[in-house]
């Protein structure tokens, strides 16, 4: 499996050293004790919170745009909140990487994973839709512990160690596969395979559609349905969140009531209301630093584009 492969002699190159040092400083937080890692993710949030003051925007906008019936106080309190949980979320994808699996097994929570079992039954395999939460390579790791073969899409990362570095730590858990490699993912589905898949961020125009989003128009991608498709694979929903006190995780299955629709654009309605559903579960521990309204409908200006002072 590709995580036995040694290092590429080119990561040596001072370049990478600072990604180096990272690497460093995470793998040892991440042989401290899980109560140590959660304190000192909350540190670093609330330090990135003050310092990524872009990221901190697109932030702030989002919450305003998807939370309009909390205070402003509350809008910004929970800005902090997604901070604080997302540089866990760091930790914990060290967590996933290198920490004992055994470690976790006692604090993790199956919900509903009947509906697995029932779905692998028919042999088309499952698109296992995700959603970009803080805890998102740990959850691999976790779904990992109920024993069901598991591949995952992923986009190639635009720096090759971190690309490296990525897969490497996925293998340990799952069969990544490179989103857009229709084989492979069809040789998945024939196995029998989980494909875990996350269809909640801005691609852009070319194969979306605008549906609603915590209702506000979201360019939407239609590539879920032509997933199902390919192998009549059914589509189940895992959501997976971390305890509010800390003392362990949740994952839950659950099926996206109506799909296959028969349209391309109201299955794609469909899963955003799923995928909203399950981020109303944790609200905070859901990556709002990412730009989901980035690409804006005709005739609308983009939305994180901030307005100069006078």
């Amino acid at each position: 499996m590709s995580s036995k492969k040694q290092t590429p002699p080119s990561f040596i190159n001072p370049r990478y050293w600072p990604i180096w040092i990272g690497i460093g400083v995470l793998r040892l937080v991440c042989a401290l004790p899980l109560r140590w890692g959660f304190w000192a993710g909350k540190q670093l949030g609330r330090v990135l919170y003050r310092l990524m003051d872009s990221r901190r925007h697109v932030t702030e906008v989002n919450i305003r745009l998807c939370f309009p019936e909390l205070t402003p106080n509350e809008q910004q309190q929970r800005v902090k909140e997604v901070f604080e949980n997302n540089a866990i979320g760091l930790i914990e994808t060290g967590w996933a990487y290198w920490k004992d699996e055994n470690v976790f097994r006692k604090i993790t929570e199956f919900r509903n994973f009947d509906l697995l079992d029932q779905q692998l039954e028919k042999g088309n395999g499952i698109i296992l839709m995700g959603w970009h939460f803080s805890c998102l390579d740990l959850a691999g790791l976790l779904f990992s512990l109920c024993g069901k073969p598991c591949s995952t899409l992923y986009r190639k990362h635009d720096n090759p160690m971190l690309e490296w570095f990525f897969t490497r730590g996925r293998s340990r858990f799952s069969h990544p596969v490179e989103r857009g490699k229709t084989r492979q993912m069809l040789r998945a589905m024939r196995n029998n395979h989980c494909i875990w898949y996350a269809p909640d961020q801005d691609l852009g125009r070319k194969g979306t559609a605008f549906v609603s989003f915590f209702g506000h128009p979201a360019a939407t991608t239609l590539a879920t349905t032509k997933m199902h498709q390919l192998n009549n694979a059914p589509l189940i929903k895992l959501d997976c969140w971390r305890k509010p006190d800390n003392s362990g995780y949740i994952l839950e299955c659950s099926d996206v009531e109506g799909f296959p629709s028969g349209s391309e654009e109201q299955d794609a309605a469909l899963i955003n209301k799923a995928i909203e559903q399950g981020i109303r579960k944790a609200p905070s521990q859901y990556m709002w630093v990412h730009k989901r309204f980035k690409t804006a409908p005709p005739g609308e200006t983009n939305i994180y584009k901030k307005v100069k002072r006078t």
